[in-house]
């Protein structure tokens, strides 16, 4: 009791000393900023001079909410915000906190200052008349005056990474910062900037910073798109109203395409206009007024309108989630969803039963055609629970494998989605923790929703088993319809982010999933729709308990398809340990009565139903050459991107117990090849390949959200290689010509300690420190505007080692 007491006094003290010194702080703050001014001759453009060198420099950490100190780079509104020490990922808040989402939660730098930010581009008035230079300036001042040298490795005692502490100091405090780090400057412990970019930049904020922004430019084609969609979503009738909300609350991440015209940017490359689905207070017709809601499916409060809103700012690849929105689409949705004649005779509303419950609040519209506006699309649903902002850190994505296949049950056959007897009596068992986010309804929340979803899989396990006595069949699972190549995906887990692509790649993983219409949709709404990036404790631990469970049922659905006296051993091998007992407590009972319809041969049927599904669906599911083709190894008349795949096949699919380098390898590294050398043998730089080296760790289970390291197994990791940029966060960046691709294969295969390791990296890596760091790095993004131009964007570099 004691303890309570002194805890409560403690927090009380606190209070009562930041009522005290951080408000008056950032009100004197407020009267110390220096308005801006603008020098009537501008030497430079914003547009034309400073973004270019911003984009190249200095984006790669600056950007969404990685963005150190909230400073955000892709666009002016970010740079004209500032900067601020509030802390947008934070594991341990107990109570949600406000959101401070650019464009939406204030417009102003003034309203920003008022929310905890503070400028980086003015001047600060100090005591008598004196004034300190703009932060920004005094951070690259600092950054120039104490560089690092060049290709050398970055200290230890430099803290980077993902679990770095972010000092953001204010502008009174950064000869305090200066003191304690001397190479905290900027750009951050990388190659910096050049004498003309740092005389480009200080003489812009010299002159008052001045930000010419660039108005957007519409094609005519584009804006006749927006026209017939707004017209369209934005229908009277109640089928109409329900169809838009349920299609907003799908689509409110995606950046959307509507036509194959593409427009030149500043440097006169083309590339498609992205934008983005609002609701809006505004009209259509009228500038749009972001409804600003912490959830896509809050309480408008008053009367809005759906709008397409260009996407601002510079495309950063870790948040580009890209969907097709033309003419077709809305001839596809017109067929899918008006051809039958289900009605709306009353509209859901906004309250708590509405949220947690997506299956109850569009119950009006039919699963089946829900289910296929899903399938139709599933990578880019799936993308969103990974691009989205709940799969940014460790205990996000600690409940999935490294490396895993999914898979979807067929339409026709999907239980929920065919019969409306089936669905009524389940949905009020698939509602969604996370909407009461208090910390003392924690435990009563997450008691109530496992127990619901136990319940759930009791109902569907008896509904399986009386539709389909006979068990589980190939043809239950989705074929993508001949022609989608959705239908089979593959995810990797990089620690603390992860990815997806089309196809199953790599080698056959321990796990594999199968998810039907339920599964699918409670994961997006789970995962997306209702997590709040800035809720408490409480809210994101209910979030990702529930995505352990999610992960559970899509890897029993799965053994469905197993014979019944081989599913437990599987089962066992995947939950080792400590896990065993979870899956007695928390987990559903595995079914292992029911049969299955599919008829095994050999003793590992696991393998033989993902191989079996790989040769019968080899469009759909991809081929690899890297690490499923026994017979490709005669490199005789082979393209120069073969020759490479076969070369590098040799260190693929092996675990780290027989290749010890992968125990040194980080978990994304990127590789050019370069194809072009002059007559000395150097790489000109104008053709390259690009390959990714994935490190997959295994561990005995992935059933806890902590204590990881008790479960990791190092020596069953395993490589991956794919032949292009898999994975937003690079960790390291190996270059090499194509004619050292062998001696490259050979000293990987011959690392075998720390040391060796690092000779390994000083001879192929390219190093933070290098001249060439950022030409190297921002060549990924330039590869997939040339190959894929849909899905390029600048990566990440917060993750990148200390090389």
């Amino acid at each position: 009791m004691k303890k309570l007491v002194r805890g409560s006094t403690y927090a009380i003290v606190i209070l009562f000393i930041s009522s005290i010194f951080l408000f008056p702080a950032n009100q004197q703050q407020e009267k110390q900023v220096k308005p801006r001014v603008i020098s009537e001759t501008q030497t430079y453009s914003f547009s034309k001079n400073i973004n270019p060198i911003l984009e190249t420099k200095c984006l790669a950490c600056h950007s969404c909410y990685d963005a150190p100190c909230q400073l955000k780079m892709e666009s002016f509104q970010g740079i004209d915000r500032g900067a601020s020490k509030l802390r947008v990922y934070d594991g341990g808040r107990l109570q949600d906190t406000p959101p401070t989402r650019l464009y939406i939660d204030a417009q102003t730098p003034g309203e920003w200052y008022k929310k905890g930010f503070y400028s980086v581009l003015s001047e600060y008035s100090q005591k008598g008349d004196t004034s300190t230079p703009p932060l920004m300036q005094r951070m690259l001042d600092l950054g120039q005056n104490n560089p690092l040298p060049e290709n050398t490795r970055v200290p230890d005692d430099i803290q980077l990474g993902f679990d770095r502490i972010n000092y953001c100091p204010a502008p009174g405090e950064f000869d305090d910062y200066a003191d304690k780090f001397p190479h905290g400057g900027m750009p951050l412990a990388v190659s910096g900037l050049n004498k003309n970019e740092y005389k480009t930049l200080s003489t812009w904020l010299e002159q008052g910073a001045e930000i010419d922004s660039q108005p957007v430019v519409i094609s005519d084609e584009d804006q006749l798109m927006i026209s017939r969609w707004e017209a369209w979503l934005n229908q009277s009738d109640k089928r109409s109203k329900l169809l838009s909300r349920y299609l907003y609350e799908h689509l409110f991440l995606g950046h959307l395409y509507l036509n194959s015209v593409s427009h030149p940017d500043d440097s006169g490359n083309t590339a498609p206009r992205f934008y983005q689905l609002i609701r809006s207070y505004t009209p259509p017709g009228e500038a749009p007024e972001i409804v600003p809601t912490v959830r896509p499916n809050d309480d408008p409060h008053k009367l809005f309108y759906y709008r397409l809103a260009p996407l601002p700012g510079t495309i950063v690849h870790k948040t580009h989630i890209t969907y097709r929105f033309d003419s077709e689409r809305l001839k596809r949705y017109q067929q899918l969803f008006y051809s039958s004649g289900w009605k709306a005779e009353t509209l859901p509303g906004y309250g708590y039963h509405d949220r947690s419950n997506p299956f109850i609040t569009f119950a009006a519209i039919p699963a089946k055609l829900r289910y296929r506006f899903l399938l139709d699309d599933a990578r880019f649903f799936v993308r969103n629970f990974i691009r989205g902002p709940v799969c940014r850190g460790q205990i996000a994505t600690n409940v999935i494998r490294d490396q895993f296949w999914v898979m979807f049950e067929s339409p026709v056959s999907e239980l929920y989605s065919n019969n409306p007897q089936y669905q009524s009596s389940v949905n009020d068992y698939l509602g969604l923790p996370g909407e009461r986010s208090s910390l003392l309804d924690f435990g009563s929340q997450w008691y109530t929703y496992n127990n619901r979803r136990n319940m759930y899989l009791d109902m569907r396990q008896k509904a399986y088993k009386q539709a389909y006595p006979s068990g589980a069949a190939l043809d239950q699972i989705w074929d993508g319809d001949g022609n989608n190549n959705n239908a089979f995906l593959t995810v990797f887990r990089h620690h603390n982010s992860a990815s997806v692509t089309s196809g199953w790649q790599g080698e056959i993983p321990l796990t594999a999933w199968v998810m039907g219409y339920p599964l699918l949709e409670r994961t997006y709404y789970e995962l997306v729709v209702n997590f709040d990036v800035f809720g408490s404790v409480s809210h994101q631990a209910q979030t990702r308990l529930y995505f352990d469970l999610i992960r559970n049922g899509s890897e029993t659905n799965f053994l469905r398809f197993m014979p019944a006296a081989s599913r437990q051993a599987i089962y066992a091998d995947w939950y080792q340990s400590s896990a065993k007992i979870k899956a007695k407590i928390t987990y559903h009972n595995l079914d292992t009565k029911t049969p299955t319809n599919i008829s095994f041969s050999g003793q590992q049927p696991k393998e033989e139903l993902l191989q079996t599904l790989l040769n019968r669906y080899p469009a759909l599911t991809g081929t690899d050459i890297i690490h499923r083709c026994n017979t490709c190894n005669d490199q005789k008349g082979l393209s120069p991107e073969k020759r490479s795949s076969l070369a590098l096949k040799k260190i693929a699919a092996k675990s780290a117990s027989a290749l010890a380098a992968i125990k040194w390898l980080p978990e994304v590294s990127f590789v050019r090849i370069n194809l072009d050398e002059n007559s000395e043998g150097q790489a000109s730089g104008e053709k390259f390949q690009v390959y990714t080296l994935l490190r997959n760790r295994r561990h005995s289970s992935v059933a806890f959200l902590l204590g990881e390291s008790l479960r990791y197994q190092e020596d069953l990791d395993s490589l991956t290689i794919l032949p292009e940029p898999v994975g937003s966060y690079p960790n390291l960046i190996f270059q090499l010509n194509q004619s050292q691709l062998d001696e490259f294969v050979t000293s990987f295969e011959n690392v075998d300690s720390d040391r060796s390791f690092n000779r390994f990296v000083e001879r192929w890596g390219v190093g933070r420190m290098s001249p060439q760091f950022w030409q190297v790095f921002h060549s990924f993004r330039d590869y997939m505007q040339l190959t894929n131009p849909l899905e390029a964007g600048v990566y990440d570099m917060n993750r990148y080692g200390h090389w």
